[in-house]
């Protein structure tokens, strides 16, 4: 998929990290998505449902923006509902991977400008996509530490601890 391995990479542990949250989410119910995620936020993100929803919608209007498409409402999909949010995640990571797989090879390093917000900005493609990977990677760690902080602990999350480019971790007794 792509040219560059680091995307290969980064979308199978960011497929592996979506499944492991998703199965830890299962296990406490849908009430887990109401946890705050606190007081200083800037006032887009209030419940952990809405952190989720974030990443899934980040990678989905990048695409959009990337392929000159209107821009999906994604305020009108439930931060309530586990199977809302990762069904929703499995479209935005469809389109992910179908555009990595159709764009030209001679356009990943062309600088785009795109309006997010208040901020105009230009990058490539290539740092684009780049982006909302490691985008979904903050915002998981920033969800297992108010589940943490919320007393709901997980297995190791950790690229090392992954199966990706081989070995992993397997807990003990």
């Amino acid at each position: 998929m792509g040219d560059d391995l680091s995307f290969d990479t980064l979308i199978e542990y960011t497929d592996w990290e979506r499944q492991k949250w998703h199965d830890r989410l299962q296990r406490e119910g849908d009430g887990v998505l109401a946890l705050s995620a606190g007081p200083y936020g800037d006032g887009r993100f209030e419940r952990v449902g809405d952190l989720v929803r974030h990443i899934f919608s980040a990678e989905k209007r990048y695409v959009e923006r990337l392929l000159n498409q209107p821009l999906t409402d994604t305020g009108k999909v439930a931060a309530d509902s586990i199977a809302t949010l990762f069904e929703f995640g499995r479209q935005s990571r469809k389109c992910l991977k179908d555009f990595i797989a159709a764009f030209p090879a001679k356009e990943w390093e062309v600088p785009k400008e795109f309006i997010i917000l208040n901020y105009k900005g230009t990058a490539t493609p290539r740092k684009i996509i780049m982006h909302v990977l490691m985008h979904e990677i903050r915002h998981w760690a920033q969800i297992g530490t108010l589940l943490r902080l919320n007393g709901i602990v997980d297995e190791f999350h950790d690229f090392l601890a992954s199966p990706v480019m081989g070995g992993g971790f397997v807990k003990q007794g």
